[in-house]
């Protein structure tokens, strides 16, 4: 294999055992067995384990020595202390997508608007449209750093969705309201858009620990 072949390969890796974490394939407390994966990833060791350093590093996984890896249990101080960061650096990244939304992604938000407005209550389909919100946000917002560190927020924020998704009620009113936030991307009033962000995102706190509770 090339050199240049493996971080793709790892990069792969990273995304797919990632998902199997968010979405609870693997849940909390899970071993990550290493030959299982490597079968039905069709990748080797070493990929895979650049995959799993990654991981860890962002609290998806953790290595115990003679123990192996598992995936991390899900705690109430984590969505405390996930909301407070994610609050404030997705609002900042609202109030500079609206001011910075090019044309291609105006298009965008405004197709995001009719999907919204035409959407089921599928919980599974709100889910992904409201990540395609999110999106759409942290590439407008023109900061790469900021991207990609909402994106790992944002990953985390969804494991705990998944985990509370049948304790939810408000999931379908909390994702229909992006139809405000993307009307406030379109108008470019990034004042409104920051608001409108931030508070959906503490909206999201709140649904959870209520959940959690129960």
């Amino acid at each position: 294999m090339a050199i240049e072949e493996r971080p793709l390969i790892a990069e792969q890796a990273y995304f797919q055992l990632r998902d199997r974490i968010v979405t609870l394939k693997l849940p909390p407390g899970a071993a990550v067995r290493e030959d299982e994966l490597m079968r039905e990833l069709g990748i080797g060791r070493t990929p895979l384990r650049e995959a799993v350093k990654r991981l860890e590093l962002e609290n998806l996984v953790m290595v115990l020595p003679r123990r192996g890896t598992h995936v991390t249990e899900v705690q109430v101080a984590d969505i405390v202390h996930i909301t407070e960061l994610r609050a404030e650096l997705e609002g900042k990244a609202a109030e500079l997508a609206a001011v910075r939304l090019d044309e291609v992604e105006r298009r965008r938000a405004e197709e995001l608007v009719r999907e919204l407005d035409a959407a089921a209550d599928d919980p599974e389909a709100l889910m992904r449209l409201d990540e395609e919100v999110h999106r759409l946000v942290w590439e407008a917002c023109g900061n790469p750093y900021m991207d990609a560190g909402l994106e790992r927020l944002f990953a985390l924020s969804l494991r705990i969705w998944h985990l509370v998704l049948d304790r939810v009620p408000g999931l379908a009113a909390s994702v229909h309201d992006q139809r405000q936030l993307l009307d406030a991307l379109i108008a470019r009033d990034g004042v409104r858009a920051r608001t409108l962000m931030r508070d959906h995102v503490l909206a999201f706190q709140r649904e959870v620990l209520v959940a959690f509770s129960t």
